[in-house]
């Protein structure tokens, strides 16, 4: 009776110990069967519209990064490249043109506005001179006014003097001499008459000359200093001739991006693989008009695949970056891989939904909460390239 007891004793014992142990072990792991493979899924479109030429790549085949996946029609782009370059040849030209009209604006206009001073003092002496001759005419006629009254009272005083010698003539009391000699004295007079006279047209005819250039010598003060005015401008020539240059300039940068612009899209004309990977979902055929932006195909690069799980949120409890994961692929009968837990998501699943729930609205009914876990493979695990997007995985995370 006692070695039975001893044994049942033992055994209680062993089950105790085995128990403990299963609960130890159980207790430091986490699993979940809603899990899948993720990777990289890098969509192919058009940068460009045009005719496809041609289509070198065929489904789920293997593409190195760089290789070419659709050839579009170059033509229409190779002219626009050389438009480009022509416009831009035309206006380096005009900056080079502008550039160059920068000195030669300020030079040309600092030489109008010396000569524009020397034109207005040269008028003002002109001015000057002309109302001095002005003075002198006026002065000139007065002066032949003066002797043309003189002469004209000689004259009258002369012919008043023959007219009183003839009766004493015809009385022979006066010698004829003598009356000749006051003849002649009022020819003289009447001569000397007619000359003062014309010297008062003469001077006349001299103000109306003196006047004249001094209207002409006004009006070309007043060209002089209008075109003075004009000269003065000579700053904001300068700055409107910077300004174009400057409008140059820019033109020229702004057809240097044309240029590279176009550049890029003769060089988007053809479609290349940005990784390698495995081309997939491919819709693009040779001679379809494709417009810029249209879906091509994709290219799923799996050297770096990754696994994400969606864990419970009851399950997290001690589950930290770094921990080891083992993960049965339910496609290769349950082989195993080795990985590391890499993060956690920083929201759940249904905050990324389309409709996530408002919990303050109506009954609330308590729903347990799944975070995704991204878990890195480790480093040699699928050389061969076996695990794909979206296949179903059971990872479990080894949290002691």
């Amino acid at each position: 009776m006692t070695m039975r007891v001893r044994i049942l004793a033992g055994v209680v014992i062993l089950a105790l110990i085995g128990a403990g142990i299963w609960w130890w072990i159980a207790s430091g792991r986490e699993s979940t069967d809603d899990a899948q493979v993720d990777a990289h899924i890098t969509p192919i479109a058009a940068r460009v519209g045009g005719t496809v030429l041609s289509v070198p790549v065929e489904p789920n085949q293997e593409v190195e990064a760089g290789a070419v996946l659709v050839e579009i029609d170059k033509r229409d782009y190779e002219v626009a490249l050389e438009r480009a370059h022509a416009e831009l040849a035309d206006a380096e030209a005009a900056a080079i043109a502008a550039r160059a009209g920068v000195p030669i604006t300020s030079t040309t206009a600092s030489s109008n506005e010396m000569t524009a001073r020397g034109g207005v003092e040269q008028a003002e002496a002109s001015n000057t001179e002309a109302v001095q001759g002005v003075d002198v005419a006026r002065t000139r006629l007065a002066t032949a006014q003066a002797r043309q009254r003189e002469a004209a009272a000689n004259a009258s005083k002369a012919a008043r003097d023959v007219e009183r010698l003839k009766p004493l003539l015809a009385k022979d009391e006066i010698a004829q001499q003598q009356f000749d000699a006051a003849t002649a004295a009022a020819e003289a007079s009447k001569a000397a008459t007619e000359s003062a006279e014309a010297q008062v047209k003469e001077a006349e005819l001299g103000i109306r000359v003196a006047e004249s250039r001094l209207v002409h010598a006004n009006v070309g003060r007043e060209q002089a200093s209008a075109e003075l005015r004009g000269a003065q401008t000579t700053p904001q020539q300068v700055e409107v001739s910077r300004a174009r240059a400057d409008a140059a300039e820019a033109k020229v940068r702004q057809n240097h991006a044309m240029v590279k612009q176009a550049e890029l899209n003769l060089e988007y004309a053809t479609v290349k693989a940005p990784v390698k990977g495995i081309v997939s979902r491919k819709s693009v055929e040779v001679g379809q008009v494709i417009q810029p932006g249209q879906p091509l195909m994709t290219v799923i690069p799996l050297d770096r695949v990754w696994v994400t799980a969606n864990f419970k949120e009851t399950q997290l409890e001690h589950m930290r970056p770094g921990q080891r994961v083992k993960i049965e692929v339910d496609a290769y009968g349950g082989r195993e891989f080795t990985g590391t837990v890499e993060s956690l998501a920083a929201a759940t699943g249904s905050r990324f939904s389309l409709l996530p729930p408002d919990n303050a609205t109506g009954n609330y009914v308590k729903v347990v909460q799944r975070v995704p876990v991204r878990i890195q493979l480790d480093e040699g695990q699928d050389p061969e390239h076996l695990l794909r997007p979206g296949m179903s995985v059971v990872p479990t995370v080894y949290t002691r």
